[in-house]
C-alpha cells in the first residue's frame, strides 16, 4: 500500500469481502475514501451478476448440486497424464469420492466430493486455474 500510495482497498465477491484501510497521519483521508470506494463499489455488482447466471440453472432444479473448489490452484482431472479422469459426465460419485486434484503451491491435493450422485457436467478444463468456491462439477442427486 505504501508503494502505490493507497490508503484504502476493498474487494468483494458473492461469499467473501476484504477491506484494508491504512491510517495516514497528517493526510485528509475523507477526500481519498469516496474516490477509492466509488469505483470499487461499482465493480462488485457486475462480478456478482455474472456468476449468478450460471448458478441459476442449478438453483432451478433442486436435484442438481455443485461440487466447488475448496482452494485456489490448478485443476487436474487425472492423477497423471496417462491415467483416465477421476470422473466424467455420467460417472456416479459417492461422498468422499476423489473427483479431481488441485495443485496449490506445488502440493497435489485430492479433492473429495461432499455429495453423492451422478456427474452431469464438468465445468472446468484440465490444467486451468480455479478460484476458491468456483464450481467444478454439476451433480444430479438421487
Amino acid at each position: 500500500m505504501k508503494k502505490s500510495d493507497l490508503s484504502e482497498f476493498e474487494i468483494q465477491d458473492q461469499e467473501f469481502k476484504l477491506r484494508i484501510k491504512r491510517d495516514l497521519p497528517g493526510r485528509a483521508a475523507p477526500a481519498a475514501a469516496p474516490v477509492a470506494l466509488a469505483p470499487v463499489a461499482a465493480a462488485p455488482a457486475p462480478v456478482a451478476a455474472a456468476p449468478a447466471a450460471p448458478a441459476t440453472p442449478a438453483a432451478a432444479d433442486p436435484s442438481i448440486k455443485l461440487v466447488t473448489s475448496p482452494m485456489v490452484g490448478t485443476y487436474y482431472a487425472t492423477p497423471s497424464p496417462e491415467n483416465p479422469p477421476f470422473v466424467a459426465v455420467g460417472s456416479p460419485i459417492k461422498v468422499d469420492s476423489v473427483v479431481c486434484i488441485i495443485e496449490a503451491m506445488k502440493v497435489m491435493n485430492e479433492i473429495q466430493s461432499e455429495i453423492a450422485g451422478t456427474v452431469v457436467e464438468c465445468l472446468v478444463a484440465n490444467g486451468t486455474s480455479v478460484e476458491f468456491g468456483q464450481p467444478l462439477f454439476r451433480v444430479k442427486i438421487g
